[in-house]
């Protein structure tokens, strides 16, 4: 016999062998760097701290100490203050006070003037803070001892437009502090919306005055004052804006014809700021776009029905967005259109979540089965909303995204489009055939669209005729060393390309497709011949899909035929009239005819479904064994012929012994058969053969690899039987076969044979001896055992140095065998 191994497994031997020694290389490289490292670092490299990446905390610098003393200090100051106000002012008299309050007052605001001259900057700014707030005390307490009968809101307000000149002021007059000036921004908020709420003025007039407040406030936005201004008045006029556009949009939908002029003035504002504060223009814009959306649909709503208010309102969304096309010709600048566009968007987008319902309740309504399967009743159909209105806005939106064109245009027309006709059933009342008839027509278009003509592929333009273009070096940076290296080459490498939007459209179509399609089936379940006519429809359907289509959509399409014949063969089982078993072993047509078409037709996901639907059919067998026994060898055989293909050959051999080896047993225990040895000896028999080829094949396999497997799966369960078993001729045998298997494994140094056989021989004589060591025992002493045990700890404890030597040893000459 040849014993030189084939030129293939000789090959993978020796790219393996090579692979070993380029790791051991790499390692070896890596350990004499670091020893060169070791020996050749500098002497005084300081050393690395106990923990990396973890630096010493850092001390706070003292002009970091200086602001948190003073910020303190500050505080403290204003808060004696106050309690002088509020606690102390009644024990003094009228001058008194005035005096005190002047003084202090005038001391904390002129401090900073000849504090800024001597460069203490950081002390002045707290002085400065301390003197702002005394003169909201100074107001309090005049409004407590001079006008104690005057309106609260009132006085604010004035009080507010006082403070917010006194501070402006001061801020011009000392601009070495930061705080007057934002100090003053803020105080103006006040005076024009507690006037318009002290003046009586309703939510209406408050809005406005908030309005005007911000329109002050994006003034200063245009101006070049500094930043902390700037930021201030940026703030309180979003917050002023963000309440009065709250107002208009809850009296745009009460009081209409208030509430819109409201939201012009909200949205004039919007575009103005997104001039002065172009960062933030787009969403400014976008803010603008809702508030007309807003205002023109509140009267056209208030003069509809009801179930009319959500189409106003997307189609006047619809109408904002569609000012993309006057940008062009520069009537509307980028950003402002970019903003329009999304608030249009983001309307239209809120109108289709509110027409999903009666998608949702044709696309999972013939769910409900309480009828019972080819019934002749069908559920009630589930209904939403005003269904009608909501068919009519998924089509403005399927229209609109369809007019829009681009990948996502095309995108939202698809899927749109699709919800619309999951929706027809239900807007329009369809009867129970035209209900099937839309499922399957939104099917065949949805999987039409994931074959269209082209594919993904021609979504791309076709390079003009001429000579191949020159290609351009495009300099890259150079990499930067340390830890930000990887990073950098990941950045530098390439633009990430994006999904291909005929991808993304075949996608699409398929998963609308199956969506549909689950829908039609479940639909045709109410009626027998309307399940054979949908199944032979769907079965078509994705055929042609699984031949015409490619990538994902060919494997899911193939997947999903592989189910439609599995359901054709379960239904003509059910039609006529075979039991669940019988039923099992028709459905293992499928996965034969799924392994004889895998020859021809390669298909991860046909071939996955058909193991599945086999599956299935193994489980609709497991009442009647005898049934069991023959779908599991059929099962075999199929796995047998799949087997052929090489590149299914290990799984699909395995798979076949599995299911004949389980068909075997099955019928074994139909007839009655309780010796385990029946059931494990066809498993040892071809294991240990399959065992020795291997290892005449490969003589470094182990040789628990190679008979471990075989072995264990007679003797485990021969000695479970033995210890179970009142009669000698198993323990005999049983005895006899590990002795052999023992002998065998010392004589050919197997380390398998030998610890299995010896345990299994071990166990059986246990077993044996067991009655007569229970009758010894009882016949001695009580004392004698613990005693026993005693001595031989204390004689195992005196020579445990040797007897530690003779285990390992023993487990040395163990290690050494295969």
């Amino acid at each position: 016999m040849d014993m030189n191994p084939p030129p293939v497994e000789e090959l993978r031997r020796v790219d393996a062998e090579l692979a070993r020694l380029d790791a051991r290389r790499a390692e070896l490289l890596a350990r004499r760097a670091w020893l060169l490292g070791v020996l050749y670092a500098p002497a005084g490299r300081a050393a690395a701290p106990p923990f990396p990446g973890v630096a010493a905390p850092a001390e706070t610098s003292p002009r970091g100490a200086q602001n948190v003393l003073l910020t303190l200090g500050g505080i403290l100051l204003a808060v004696a203050a106050l309690a002088f106000t509020l606690v102390s002012w009644g024990s003094m008299g009228i001058a008194g006070r005035s005096a005190v309050l002047l003084a202090v007052t005038s001391a904390a605001l002129a401090a900073p003037a000849v504090l800024l001259r001597r460069g203490l900057g950081s002390t002045a700014e707290a002085v400065g803070a301390l003197g702002l707030v005394l003169t909201v005390l100074d107001a309090y307490a005049l409004h407590r001892v001079a006008l104690p009968g005057t309106d609260g809101l009132g006085y604010t307000a004035a009080a507010a437009a006082v403070l917010a000149g006194v501070w402006g002021g001061y801020g011009g007059l000392l601009r070495g502090l930061r705080l007057p000036l934002p100090a003053a921004v803020v105080a103006a908020q006040l005076p024009l919306p507690l006037g318009a709420l002290a003046a009586g003025g309703g939510p209406a007039v408050v809005a406005w005055a908030a309005v005007l407040t911000a329109a002050a406030d994006v003034l200063l936005l245009g101006r070049p004052p500094r930043s902390e201004v700037r930021v201030t008045a940026g703030v309180s006029a979003g917050v002023l804006a963000a309440w009065a556009l709250l107002t208009g949009a809850g009296l745009s939908l009460t009081d209409p014809w208030t509430g819109a002029p409201l939201l012009l003035g909200c949205a004039a504002l919007c575009l103005y700021a997104a001039g002065a504060a172009r960062p933030a223009a787009s969403t400014l814009a976008t803010v603008a776009g809702l508030a007309l959306v807003a205002a023109a649909a509140g009267p056209a709503r208030a003069a509809l029905p009801a179930e009319w208010a959500v189409p106003v309102y997307v189609v006047c969304g619809l109408a904002l967005a569609a000012l993309w096309r006057p940008v062009r010709a520069g009537w509307i600048p980028e950003a402002v259109r970019g903003g329009f566009g999304l608030a249009g968007g983001v309307v239209a987008g809120l109108g289709v979540l509110w027409a999903l319902p009666p998608v949702l309740a044709g696309l999972l309504g013939p769910a409900d089965r309480s009828a019972g399967l080819w019934s002749g009743t069908h559920a009630a159909p589930v209904l939403a909303d005003h269904p009608a209105t909501a068919a009519l806005v998924l089509l403005l939106g399927a229209v609109a995204a369809a007019t829009a064109g681009g990948p996502w245009g095309r995108w939202g027309a698809v899927v749109l489009g699709w919800s619309l006709l999951m929706a027809l059933p239900v807007a329009l009342e369809l009867p129970y055939a035209a209900g099937i008839a839309v499922r399957l027509v939104a099917t065949a278009a949805a999987l039409g669209l994931a074959v269209r003509p082209g594919g993904p592929a021609h979504d791309r333009p076709e390079p003009a005729p001429g000579p191949a273009p020159v290609p351009v070096p495009v300099p890259v940076p150079e990499r930067p060393e340390g830890a930000w290296g990887a990073s950098w080459t990941a950045v530098t490498a390439g633009p990430v390309v994006p999904v291909a939007p005929g991808a993304l459209l075949a996608w699409t179509g398929s998963a609308a497709g199956t969506a549909s399609a689950v829908s039609a089936l479940l639909l045709a379940l109410d009626v027998r011949a309307a399940t054979f006519g949908v199944l032979g429809v769907l079965l078509a359907l994705f055929t042609a899909v699984a031949v015409l289509g490619g990538g994902a959509v060919r494997e899911t399409a193939a997947g999903a035929a592989v189910l439609a014949a599995a359901g054709l063969v379960g239904a003509g089982a059910a039609a006529a009239g075979l039991s669940g078993a019988a039923a099992g072993l028709a459905l293992l047509i499928v996965p034969a005819a799924t392994a004889a078409l895998a020859v021809r037709v390669r298909s991860v996901a046909a071939e996955v479904t058909g193991v599945a639907v086999g599956a299935l059919a193994l489980a609709l067998t497991v009442p009647r064994p005898a049934a069991l026994a023959l779908a599991l060898a059929l099962g075999g055989v199929i796995a047998a012929a799949a087997a052929l293909r090489a590149e299914r050959r290990r799984a699909a051999s395995w798979t076949a012994g599995a299911l004949f080896l389980a068909a075997a047993w099955v019928r074994l225990a139909v007839w009655g058969v309780t010796v385990p040895e029946a059931y494990t000896l066809p498993v040892t028999v071809p294991a240990l053969v399959v065992g020795l080829l291997r290892r005449r094949r490969d003589p470094a396999a182990s040789s628990w690899a190679a008979y471990g497997p075989g072995l264990a799966a007679t003797l485990v369960p021969s000695l479970a039987a033995v210890w179970s078993d009142p009669h000698w001729t198993r323990p005999l045998l049983l005895g006899t076969g590990a002795l052999a298997v023992t002998l065998l494994g010392a004589r050919f140094r197997l380390q398998a044979p030998l610890v299995l056989g010896g345990a299994a021989l071990v166990l059986v004589a246990a077993h044996e001896l067991a009655p007569y060591v229970v009758q010894l025992v009882g016949a001695l002493p009580r004392w004698l055992p613990p005693a026993a045990a005693g001595l031989l700890l204390l004689a195992v404890g005196a020579t445990y140095e040797r007897r530690l030597r003779e285990a390992r040893a023993l487990r040395g000459r163990l290690a050494r065998m295969r």
